[in-house]
């Protein structure tokens, strides 16, 4: 099972990199195949920072790094489950080898594999694989967004009239802090990349992240830019990232949103999680 998207089908002069889209697509089949092998049969260990891994998570960042070494050899590396450090290296990638460990272990099947380069301190490319649903989007700077090989348009409105949103878990506590009803249904997909792309496909008409990383952002935030969604840092900028800076714990929470009116309609809970 792959997610059916060609490198053909990309326009040629798209990246410097264009003859490398064949190999990285495979490798991240590789990858996305393996995943959905081990999917909800695997037992989890806890991290020092209290989140989960699984032999997958290991697997994934050893064959991505190894990999995306040998496709892109002057490229540095920054991942969850290596170094989190920022490579010295004028090209490099950030990755997220399986975003959503703790739905993968369980038997949830909502997860993703998270890939950006980064140029000048900010993403220039970007791959969001979700391997459950065969799903692939590519984002280009200045070119916009494919998935699965097709054109992606800037969200509209939902045509049946319902607005959700979703949360991750550390933000729920927002709804009890400001006297407004909250202006949307809330969901939950345990996973940030995803939680931040609905977004940009138009079934979330804004997003609150309280503590992502920058490998839970890196990507999704290149798709939602080339969208044309609103994004909104409730604490430090990611980007431009910093040569040297260590990474590892540092948060970035986000309220990500379809248009300006929606920007502004869940402002006052973005606040009151930044001044949580």
């Amino acid at each position: 099972m792959t997610s059916g998207f060609s490198p053909a089908e990309i326009p040629p002069q798209s990246f410097p990199l264009s003859s490398a889209w064949s190999p990285l697509f495979s490798l991240v089949d590789q990858v996305a195949e393996r995943q959905r092998q081990d999917f909800g049969r695997l037992a989890s260990d806890l991290k020092a920072d209290g989140s989960l891994i699984t032999e997958c998570d290991r697997w994934s960042d050893a064959t991505l790094a190894a990999g995306l070494a040998e496709i892109f050899p002057r490229d540095g590396l920054l991942s969850e489950e290596g170094s989190t450090s920022v490579p010295e290296a004028p090209g490099f990638w950030v990755v997220d080898p399986l975003d959503g460990t703790t739905n993968f272990s369980v038997g949830l099947p909502i997860w993703a594999i998270s890939m950006a380069r980064i140029e000048d301190g900010r993403p220039v490319a970007a791959l969001l694989d979700v391997p459950p649903l065969g799903q692939r989007l590519l984002a280009l700077r200045g070119q916009g967004v494919w998935s699965n090989g097709q054109p992606l348009a800037p969200p509209a409105p939902p045509r049946h009239g319902c607005r959700c949103a979703s949360l991750c878990s550390r933000s729920i506590g927002v709804l009890r802090r400001v006297s407004e009803p909250f202006p949307a249904k809330t969901r939950m997909l345990g996973v940030a990349s995803l939680n931040l792309l609905g977004v940009g496909l138009g079934t979330m008409a804004a997003a609150l992240e309280a503590t992502p990383r920058i490998w839970d952002l890196a990507a999704v935030w290149l798709i939602l830019e080339e969208l044309g969604c609103r994004l909104h840092p409730l604490g430090s900028d990611p980007f431009p990232m910093q040569p040297g800076v260590d990474l590892g714990a540092a948060p970035y929470p986000l309220l990500a949103a379809r248009d300006d009116e929606q920007l502004q309609r869940f402002l006052p809970w973005g606040l009151a999680l930044a001044q949580s």
